[in-house]
């Protein structure tokens, strides 16, 4: 096949030498055959980096060996030898807690598997133990046997201080990748979300900072380095980063964490009452609070002489109590108020406040236990 001899443009010449079989020398032959003087370019000096990525650095240099990657593991029994073998089933992410090997990542990060790795920052790995765990929080504490000088406790800042629009950093594992750092700012305080058991986590930070599926149970931090929340969920229907991310505060964690180390379990302190369902505040236009269907005989309810609603003999009904706050602080439903008692301890003594047919009155209740 011939060339034409028409002036024609450079992709037309070298399409029309393809299809004759021409090799791109022929149409270029500069290209082929010229050889000009080439070095590498000089390096412009870059200056001295700014505060702000200075401090990203410096931050995720202070954090980073505090940050521990979790695998879970899934028993597995062989068909035919009836071996039983662990295979890897989920990650995540998690943090030293102390040095004495406790380290705390989310309840949903652990939940499916029978057994946990975790990973520390110089790639050594420990076997670990389930210490205790706290659905309702979506949180978990593991513990491992490692030497002190590989434990590093991560820094405690406090959620109560935060404020919209401050930076925040986040350290994970998203996607089984190691140590990723992602920045962003606080983009709403005291969300609401959901935990594993349905039962609501308030006071929830909202951040924009990248979190990813493997994110979960990790850090989020404050530019000082210090821990202000860890990392739950995300609010994304592909499941990857969008923007929303969730953190239970640490003023939650800080409470949790160490009555599950002491305890295994968080012990929820109890009045001994059992609640009406919420359509009867609006069927008899009762107040917002926990109205009372029973009192348990012996319990600190009965006790404190708390006054349950029942039928009349001829189908009247006879009011009862409603707790309308503990301490002051205002009771909406059952879960609200299961949220204040657990910020309290077994014997301590509260106040409630409570509604009975229009009148009202305050009541002191020495709490007991929910087992």
């Amino acid at each position: 096949m011939k060339l034409p001899t028409a002036p024609a443009s450079q992709a037309a010449l070298l399409a029309l030498a393809l299809l004759a079989g021409v090799g791109l020398s022929a149409c270029w032959p500069n290209i082929a055959q010229s050889k000009p003087q080439a070095e590498p370019r000089a390096v412009q000096p870059r200056g001295p980096l700014d505060a702000g990525e200075q401090n990203n650095i410096n931050v995720f240099k202070k954090v980073s060996p505090s940050v521990v990657h979790i695998t879970t593991l899934a028993l597995s029994r062989d068909l035919f030898s009836m071996n039983i073998t662990q295979q890897p089933r989920g990650t995540g992410t998690g943090f030293i807690w102390d040095d004495a090997g406790h380290v705390v990542t989310n309840f949903h990060v652990i939940q499916d598997g029978d057994a946990a790795t975790v990973t520390l920052s110089d790639q050594s790995s420990y076997p670990a133990k389930l210490v205790g765990s706290f659905p309702d929080r979506d949180l978990a504490v593991l513990r491992i046997e490692a030497p002190k000088e590989k434990l590093a406790a991560i820094a405690i800042g406090s959620s109560r201080e935060l404020q919209v629009g401050q930076a925040v950093y986040a350290i994970g594992n998203p996607f089984g990748l190691d140590q990723t750092l992602t920045l962003g700012i606080v983009s709403a305080l005291n969300r609401e979300i959901e935990s594993v058991t349905r039962r609501t986590i308030r006071g929830a930070i909202q951040t924009d900072a990248a979190i990813n599926p493997g994110n979960s149970g990790g850090p989020l931090l404050d530019s000082a380095g210090r821990l202000i929340g860890v990392n739950t969920s995300i609010y994304s229907p592909s499941g990857a980063s969008a923007g929303i991310g969730f953190a239970i505060p640490v003023d939650e964690v800080n409470r949790i964490v160490p009555r599950l180390i002491r305890d295994g379990r968080l012990i929820r302190p109890a009045l001994g009452i059992t609640a009406a369902p919420e359509n009867v505040n609006q069927a008899l236009k009762l107040p917002k609070g926990v109205a009372l269907l029973r009192v348990s005989p012996g319990s600190p309810a009965a006790q404190a002489g708390l006054q349950v609603f029942a039928r009349g003999r001829d189908g009247s009904v006879i009011a009862g109590d409603v707790i309308t706050a503990i301490n002051d602080e205002p009771v909406r439903d059952l879960d609200e108020m299961l949220s204040l008692l657990e910020r309290r301890q077994v014997g301590e003594r509260v106040t409630l406040s409570l509604w009975n047919a229009g009148k009202t009155r305050k009541q002191a209740v020495q709490l007991g236990s929910a087992d």
